[in-house]
C-alpha cells in the first residue's frame, strides 16, 4: 500500500533531488514542483534511474498560484515538503525584495492553494540560519531566533512565524520545521548532487570545483574569527542524512502532530580549513586558496545541538566527514560541469 503522496516543492534542487529518493524508498510517491531557476530536470531523471521507479515532476513557479491549483487539482496529495526558494546569503543582501517576493511570497500561494484544498499537512525546510550570530553553542531549539543576519535568513524566520501562526489559528495543521545546518556531499552513486548555477555560494561546491580545475582558486572569506584556526566554523551534514530527515519528519506528520521544529545537524563544529583538507585527502588533489576579508551575513561559528530530533524522530546523522568528501568528490569528478555534462 503506498504510504501517501507527498508534493516535493523545489524537488529539482540539491536537498530535493536526494529526499524524493529517500521517500520513494521508504513507501511514498512522490510529485516534484521546481521552477529550474536554480536546478535541471536531468537530476528528475536520474532520480528515477536511482530509484527505479517514475516520479512525476513538473516546472512550475510558486509566484504562478494559477499552475498551483492545477497541479492540486490533478493529483491528490496527503502532504506537501517545502524546499523550493531561493537561499545565497550573499544575493539576498544585493536582491531583497527578489528574496521576500520569490521566498516569503512564493510560500503564501503554496498555503493558500493549500488551504483550499484543505491538505494541512507540510514539512517546511528552514535554515539555522534564523538563529542569527548565536548567543551560545551548540544550538539547541529554544536558542531565540530573528536575529538574523541576511535577508535569505529573514525569509525562513519570517515563514516559521507565519506557519506557527498558521498552526496556532487551526489545530488541524501539521506543521514540522526543519532548522538545516550546511549540507554537503551527493548520492552514493555519483549521480546526483549539488550543481550551481554560476559561481557556487556555498563552501564544498566551490572547494570541488577548483579540485576538478573549473575554478582557479578558492576564496575562503574571514580568516581572522575567533575561531581555533581563524575561518569560519559550521556544522556540515550529508545530504543523504539530511533527506532522510525528512522521511523521519514525514512519519512525525502521520502522527498528526501539530507545530514542531528541529535542528538537523551533526552537533559538530568543523571550519573551512578543516573542510578543505578533508577534500584534499578524499580527492588527492591540492585545492589552492586565497584569505579574503569577511562576507556581509556571516557569522563565526555555528554548529547544532540536534538530540530533540534524535529523541522526538528516531534521527541521528551517521555519514561523518571523510564520506561527505568522497561522496561529493565522486559526483563532482564524474560529473565536472553538473548536469550540463551528460
Amino acid at each position: 500500500m503506498s504510504a501517501g503522496c507527498v508534493l516535493v516543492t523545489g524537488g529539482a534542487g540539491f536537498v530535493g533531488s536526494h529526499s524524493v529518493v529517500e521517500l520513494v524508498k521508504a513507501g511514498y510517491s512522490v510529485v516534484a514542483l521546481d521552477n529550474l531557476v536554480n536546478a535541471s530536470m536531468e537530476s528528475m531523471k536520474r532520480v528515477e534511474m536511482i530509484t527505479g521507479q517514475k516520479v512525476p515532476a513538473c516546472k512550475v513557479d510558486l509566484l504562478d498560484k494559477a499552475a498551483l491549483q492545477d497541479l492540486f487539482k490533478q493529483h491528490k496529495f496527503t502532504s506537501v515538503i517545502h524546499f523550493a526558494g531561493l537561499k545565497a546569503v550573499g544575493e539576498s543582501c544585493e536582491l531583497p525584495l527578489l528574496y521576500y517576493k520569490t521566498n516569503v511570497g512564493g510560500t503564501m500561494n503554496l498555503l493558500e492553494v493549500m488551504k483550499e484544498n484543505n491538505l494541512k499537512n507540510l514539512i517546511f525546510s528552514s535554515s539555522a540560519t534564523v538563529y542569527g550570530t548565536p548567543q551560545y553553542l551548540p544550538l539547541d531549539e529554544q536558542h531565540p531566533i530573528g536575529g538574523c543576519t541576511s535577508p535569505y535568513g529573514k525569509t525562513k524566520y519570517f515563514i516559521e512565524e507565519i506557519l506557527c501562526d498558521l498552526a496556532k489559528s487551526d489545530t488541524e495543521w501539521n506543521i514540522v520545521l526543519l532548522r538545516y545546518f550546511n549540507p554537503v556531499g551527493a548520492h552514493k552513486s555519483g549521480t546526483i548532487g549539488e550543481d550551481p548555477q554560476g559561481p557556487p555560494n556555498n563552501l564544498m561546491p566551490y572547494i570541488a570545483q577548483t579540485a576538478v580545475g573549473k575554478r582557479k582558486e578558492l576564496s575562503i572569506y574571514g580568516s581572522d574569527y575567533d575561531t581555533p584556526d581563524g575561518t569560519g566554523v559550521r556544522d556540515y551534514i550529508h545530504v543523504v542524512d539530511l533527506a532522510v530527515g525528512h522521511v523521519a519528519a514525514q512519519k512525525k506528520l502521520d502522527e498528526k502532530c501539530g507545530c514542531k521544529l528541529y535542528n538537523l545537524g551533526t552537533g559538530k563544529g568543523l571550519s573551512v580549513l578543516d573542510m578543505l583538507k578533508a577534500f584534499e585527502k578524499a580527492s588527492g588533489k591540492s585545492v589552492p586558496y586565497k584569505l579574503c576579508p569577511r562576507r556581509e551575513g556571516d557569522v563565526a561559528s555555528c554548529y547544532a545541538d540536534a538530540a530533540l530530533a534524535e529523541k522526538e524522530l528516531g534521527w541521528k546523522a551517521t555519514r561523518g566527514l571523510d564520506e561527505m568528501c568522497e561522496d561529493l568528490w565522486r559526483w563532482q569528478s564524474q560529473n565536472p560541469n553538473g548536469y550540463k555534462s551528460s
